[in-house]
């Protein structure tokens, strides 16, 4: 295994954990929001600095320069590999431009010090090696947005219930398959348990109310980071697609389909911004689940393209709602509310952000949704078609969305609804990303296909079928 030249790894990790120190003994909101602010912006750097040193070695696989974890495990659990390269600096932007776009009228709702506990989190399951580990940092990514609910005097009787069941059917199912022979039934019970706690944290109809819930419950910022980096994905990747038989892959691609239509139609119907945000977000997390369970090169690509895409668009979206929501209240989308002339960067933002997100020509979801489409319908014809016009009725649910909030009447206002210096960074460096990622999609593309040609050659042969085994020509490329 390659090394890297410096400890990014542990440092990216490392740093939201002093900042979260910092920010809970800070008397003053603003002052905890500065520090989350740096600390996440020095993890976004070390992250970045990662993913340029990774590709400079051109290898699939690397750990830190002098690794003091492994040193103390005698085993290496943090680990960067083609598919986990370019994730994580998107997770760590995720958090910076939810935090960098706070406004003052958020900061007193919003915990700093957690939500960089989350992102330490976040990193540290994005490149652990180690299952039984993921597993556990797994488990412990959905206490954060617990407690925030519990100080905010919320019912989590939902959230307990859902994620309580995923925590116990991840750890079940884990301990089975670690504990038993591949050929024997606790081990197929075992992946059976963990493909259903992998459901209940992706959200995956019909146990997904509990993410309906989070979005109304907790604070919108937190909401958002919780479910955007999409690691029920990640777990599906990491403990699902290298043992499970295709068939058991094939029966979740089916219900993911059934739920990104679902969540598209749910979409266009809302009367609630968030409400409609949590649906939008269900039928794209949905649709990269797909393509990671048809187990086709093409198809695998497109999903985790898709999964790149999905994590900057929707993130950019989220914020935009977020920022309107922070000046009038809960958006209501039953009225037309004419906040264009008040806010015309936020709108504009909002509209890239939302056309990128069903992949709109020449933005970073264009190339990634034609690639899922074309690898769904290698393997089924109608999953192609499916999958099309469910990304058609979030179009025609973005826009409702957009004439509702930025069309109309116009609104008058005694102090200026204008987007500050703050958001304006963020909607600059999310824009900048999703043009640049539709424009020269190359790079991308060829990184995310040797991601998921390397994916499919670590699955156990037993469970790849003749038809999708991996081919032998030298000139497939």
């Amino acid at each position: 295994m390659s090394q890297l030249h410096f400890p990014w790894l542990e440092l990216a990790i490392l740093a939201p954990m002093l900042g979260a120190i910092l920010a809970a003994v800070q008397k003053k909101r603003e002052h905890a929001m500065l520090v989350a602010t740096v600390f996440s912006f020095i993890s976004l750097v070390l992250a970045v600095g990662e993913w340029i040193d990774f590709v400079n070695l051109q290898t699939f696989e690397a750990h830190d320069h002098g690794d003091f974890l492994s040193w103390i495990f005698n085993q290496d659990i943090i680990v960067v590999d083609e598919l986990s390269a370019p994730l994580l600096p998107m997770a760590a932007l995720g958090y910076f431009v939810v935090i960098l776009s706070t406004l003052k009228t958020k900061i007193e709702r919003f915990s700093f010090g957690w939500t960089l506990i989350s992102e330490a989190i976040l990193l540290a399951t994005i490149s652990c090696k180690t299952s039984w580990i993921l597993v556990a940092l797994l488990v412990a990514a959905i206490i954060p947005p617990w407690i925030e609910l519990k100080k905010r005097q919320r019912c989590t009787r939902v959230y307990e219930w859902h994620l309580g069941l995923f925590a116990v059917l991840l750890v079940l199912g884990y301990l089975l398959i670690s504990r038993s022979s591949s050929q024997s039934m606790l081990h197929f019970i075992g992946m059976v348990l963990i493909v259903g706690a992998v459901l209940l944290r992706s959200g995956i109809a019909p146990v997904h109310c509990w993410m309906t819930d989070l979005f109304e419950k907790a604070t919108f910022g937190t909401a958002i980071l919780f479910v955007m980096p999409l690691t029920g994905i990640l777990a599906v990747l990491r403990l699902v697609v290298p043992i499970a038989p295709e068939g058991l892959l094939r029966s979740v691609a089916l219900l993911s389909l059934f739920t990104a239509f679902y969540a598209a139609g749910m979409a266009t119907i809302q009367r609630e911004a968030r409400r409609f945000f949590c649906y939008l977000f269900l039928s794209n997390a949905s649709m990269v689940l797909v393509g990671t369970e048809l187990v086709t090169p093409v198809g695998v690509t497109g999903s985790l393209c898709v999964w790149f895409s999905v994590g900057l668009s929707l993130a950019g979206f989220g914020i935009c709602l977020r920022s309107v929501e922070a000046r009038i209240g809960r958006v209501s989308l039953m009225d037309y509310h004419g906040l264009y002339d008040q806010m015309p960067t936020i709108a504009g933002f909002f509209l890239l952000t939302g056309l990128a997100s069903i992949g709109f020509p020449g933005t970073i979801g264009f190339i990634a949704l034609e690639l899922l489409v074309e690898g769904a319908a290698d393997v089924y014809p109608m999953v192609g078609t499916a999958i099309v016009l469910a990304a058609a009725l979030n179009g025609i649910s973005i826009l409702n969305a957009y004439f509702r909030i930025f069309a109309g009447r116009r609104t008058s206002s005694t102090i200026s609804l204008s987007a500050r210096p703050n958001e304006r960074v963020a909607a600059v460096l999310l824009s900048f990303l999703i043009l640049a990622g539709g424009l020269f999609p190359q790079l991308g593309v060829l990184n995310r296909y040797h991601a998921a040609k390397e994916l499919q050659a670590r699955r156990d042969p037993a469970t790849i079928s003749p038809t999708h085994a991996p081919s032998t020509n030298k000139h497939e490329e």
